[in-house]
């Protein structure tokens, strides 16, 4: 009887001390969303043939792509990132700045980075004709942030 007690105390403490499995289901930091428009009708999406971009200094992102949209991660170290926009034809510098914001999503995910105020710093104009920026907080990946003209 006494055996089965201790084995039956093992197995309890055994039990309770089970951690269940932290698997992060949560949205994670949200990348910029881009979408391209023909300049001559705004209302159209028009694909950008040959498409590559890359932040300065970095590896391609997207590498002879033709799309009429894109999502590109902003820099979670720095409130700035400059992003070449090449057409193969013309290459367009544009340059972001934003505020950045870790809210903590779960102890599984850890934190996320929210951006707020979001700004063209700058940018060229050799293929990109105009820009419009649609949300300026940049806190998930289902709403357009930036129209992108050409």
């Amino acid at each position: 009887m006494r055996k089965y007690l201790i084995l039956l105390f093992i197995l309890s403490f055994t039990l309770i001390n089970c951690e269940k499995d932290d698997i992060c289901i949560e949205a994670t930091t949200p990348k910029l969303i881009v979408v391209f428009y023909n300049n001559a009708i705004p209302a159209d999406k028009k694909v950008v043939t040959s498409l590559t971009v890359w932040v300065e200094g970095k590896a391609n992102i997207y590498e002879n792509k033709s799309l009429d949209s894109i999502a590109i991660p902003l820099d979670l170290n720095q409130n700035r990132t400059t992003y070449i926009l090449d057409n193969k034809s013309f290459k367009d510098t544009i340059a972001f700045t934003y505020d950045r914001k870790d809210i903590f999503v779960s102890r599984s995910c850890g934190y996320k980075t929210i951006f707020e105020n979001l700004q063209i710093e700058s940018r060229s104009a050799n293929w990109i004709k105009n820009d419009t920026i649609k949300n300026t907080t940049i806190d998930n990946e289902t709403a357009l942030h930036l129209s992108i003209f050409h």
